[in-house]
């Protein structure tokens, strides 16, 4: 069941990129997000073995190994959900105009200079 919603997000990444940031570079964007996502898939597991190490040098075993690599993933996640509730979408001024949207600007800003 966990592994069909971790699928479930990744399936609605673009979409979700598509709606903050427009449709003109999301590919990059998405590229980014994706780095991003398997640099965590490396790291993370390197810092709860790092953890664990260090743990059991210092006479513990077993689950209490695992302790305070549980508070440093749960403290990183959160710093990731803030970031995440920090990012607002992207003012559409700034998105790529379709062709057709573009045309009718263009008309539009024509019409005014001639009436004026």
């Amino acid at each position: 069941m966990i592994l069909s919603f971790y699928g479930g997000g990744f399936a609605t990444v673009p979409a979700y990129l598509k709606d903050l940031f427009g449709t003109h570079q999301v590919g990059a964007i998405h590229g980014r997000l994706l780095t991003a996502w398997s640099t965590a898939g490396v790291l993370g597991p390197l810092i709860v073995n790092w953890v664990a190490d260090r743990q059991e040098e210092a006479g513990r075993h077993g689950s209490s190994l695992y302790g305070l690599s549980f508070m440093i993933m749960i403290g990183l996640l959160v710093v990731g959900f803030v970031a995440n509730e920090l990012v607002r979408p992207v003012h559409p001024r700034h998105h790529v105009p379709r062709p057709d949207e573009a045309k009718e600007a263009a008309d539009e800003r024509r019409e005014q200079r001639e009436s004026a």
